[in-house]
Order: structure tokens, then sequence, then C-alpha cells
């Protein structure tokens, strides 16, 4: 079973399937998250209350404001990879939470409340949501970890992360209480962005591919660990969901890892080429893949590569992503991985 034989194999049941874009066409307005010119642009436009700085992690436009934070505060270390800050790596954060909020994954999907719907809160993410539970994990954990490391200097106020109404003990809303509940997430984020400041004294002519293909591998290594701890305690959260929907996030969890072997790219073309055909709506009962008649035949493909990855996964007890990992261990590996996933983009 050789290396060449495991990326081909792998890659083909792979997300990327579909035609990639052209530059013009992610730089309009679409290509950025929902509401993004309305989001806070720095850590001191959110509200400060006694002294702290006051987040509301389940209100979709202040979670944009922590990504957006991050965005701006990093921007400076990024400058060598492209105009307007879209070669930084933290891009595919917020698009893809864009991309959760504009197909309705964050609304209340129990219908209990009208948390997240046009006709009640539409800016409200349900604690109910298995994707919004999840991306809490990929939004104020990184956030916290880069306050920790410095990337926002010396702040004047202490961060607080307003709890959710229902199941709260599933969060942690400051840096040392994220500290003191999930250290191994905390560090991971952490060292990302240490990387990542200490950058900062490197000059661009110097700051070579080796040293972004290191920012990416911490990248996704914080990333995927995130997936891993948030995994087990949102299990509950896929029984609001249809069949086709729960089993559709398990899959796309589950293809992250193979991602990430890459050190896939996340800047801002990258990822809005990389998610233009997932599902545009929430999946239904009824949804059978692969004739889903208001999918493209991309978006079906995509969905039955991203199924065939999980079951291979599952049936060889994990051992497709092991093998998978290993062909991505090295600096050739990976770029060979990458350019598989990017030719079957012109597929």
């Amino acid at each position: 079973f050789g290396i060449h034989v495991l990326l081909v194999a792998t890659v083909t049941l792979s997300p990327v399937t579909a035609t990639a874009q052209s530059e013009n066409d992610v730089s309009g307005e679409d290509a950025y998250p929902p509401l993004w010119d309305l989001a806070p642009e720095n850590l001191l436009d959110f509200p400060v209350k006694d002294n702290k700085i006051v987040i509301s992690a389940w209100n979709y436009q202040d979670r944009l404001g922590v990504y957006k934070s991050l965005l701006n505060a990093s921007a400076k270390y990024f400058t060598a990879f492209g105009p307007q800050n879209r070669g930084n790596i933290l891009w595919g954060l917020p698009l893809q939470h864009g991309w959760q909020f504009r197909t309705g994954r964050l609304a209340d999907p129990s219908g209990v409340t009208s948390c997240g719907y046009e006709n009640g809160e539409i800016l409200c993410q349900s604690v109910r949501s298995w994707w919004s539970c999840m991306n809490y994990y990929l939004a104020i954990i990184p956030f916290l970890g880069a306050v920790e490391a410095g990337l926002f200097g010396q702040l004047p106020y202490e961060i607080e992360i307003l709890p959710p109404e229902e199941q709260e003990d599933h969060f942690c809303y400051s840096v040392k209480d994220c500290w003191s509940r999930m250290p191994k997430l905390m560090d991971d984020w952490k060292a990302f962005f240490e990387v990542n400041i200490f950058l900062k004294t490197v000059s661009s002519a110097s700051f070579s591919s080796f040293k972004l293909d290191d920012a990416l591998g911490l990248l996704w290594k914080a990333h995927t660990t995130s997936i891993a701890y948030a995994l087990p305690k949102f299990q509950d959260r896929l029984k609001y969901l249809s069949d086709p929907e729960a089993k559709f996030g398990k899959d796309w969890a589950n293809a992250v890892d193979f991602i990430a072997a890459t050190h896939f790219s996340t800047d801002f073309l990258t990822t809005n080429n990389f998610q233009a055909f997932l599902p545009q709506r929430m999946l239904v009962e009824g949804d059978v893949l692969p004739s889903i008649s208001d999918f493209s035949p991309e978006q079906n493909k995509v969905l039955v590569s991203l199924r065939t990855l999980n079951k291979a996964n599952k049936l060889t007890g994990g051992l497709l992503l092991k093998l998978w990992q290993k062909a991505m261990s090295t600096e050739a590996g990976r770029k060979m991985g990458r350019k598989l996933i990017e030719s079957l983009a012109s597929s």
C-alpha cells in the first residue's frame, strides 16, 4: 500500500471536488461572512462593564467581532502573503462560521425558541445548535489563547465571556477559567499565537514558506484538538438535527483531520474556494445522496465523498487516517497532498 496510492485514494475522497474560483469571484461582498462590516473591529469596540470587556459569545455579531479582532491584531504578521490581510491564515475560522450562519446552522434546531430565525432573534446563536457549540471551541478558545499569548498587548481590562442560557458547564468564560478547565486546548492555541508574535521580528524577505508551514501546522494542531475535545461534549446536540444533517456534521469533523494533515492553507482566497461547494442549506429528512435535487452535482459529490471517507476510516479502525498522517509527515508529502487536493479542484 504505497504512499502515492494512499495519497490518491484518500484525496479522491476529499471534499474539494469543485472547480476553483478565480480571485475575482471571491473578492466581492459575498466572499466575506454575513454582517462582516458591522462586527466590532477591535476589543475596545465591545462594551466595558465593571472594568471588564464583555463579549456575548451567543450573539453572531459578537462572535464575528472576536474573529475580526484576531485578524486585525495579527495582520502585520502576514503582510508578505497578500494585500488587505487576505494572506492571513486565520481567515478559515470566520469564513467557516459565516457559512454556518448563512445556511441556518447556528439557529435553534429543536424549534423550541426563535433563536437564530429571521422572525425572531436572527443574531442569536443557539446553545442547542451542534454547529454553534462546536464553533465555540474554534472561536472563544483561540481568542482567549491569543489574549494569553499577548497578541493584543497589555489590555486595560479583563475579558468576560457571557454564558449561554443553559448547559453552562460545557464552556469557559475567561482566560483563567479556560486554563483551569482545558489547559491542553489553551496551550495549543497559545503556542500558535506565540509563534506568530515571534515572527514579527523576522523580515518578510526571510519569512520562508517553511515557517508558514510551521505556523499552519500549529494552527491545524490546535484546530483538530478543539474538535476532538468538543465532539464528545456535544454528541447530545445531534439529536436535534435530521439524520442526514447529523451524518454530514460527523463526516465534516472527520474530514478536517485529513485536511489538517496537509497543512492546507486557510487564507481568504483558498478558504473561499474550498467551501464554495459545501451545502448551502441544512440537510433534511428525505435528502438522499447523491441525488438531492436542489444541490448541484458538485455539492452532491462533496457530500458523498465526505460520507465515503468517514466510512472508510471507521472500517479501518482509524488506520486510514494514520496512514495518511504518516504520508503527510514531511514537507514534500504535504506539498503532494495539497497539490492533489488542488488538482481535484480543477477537475
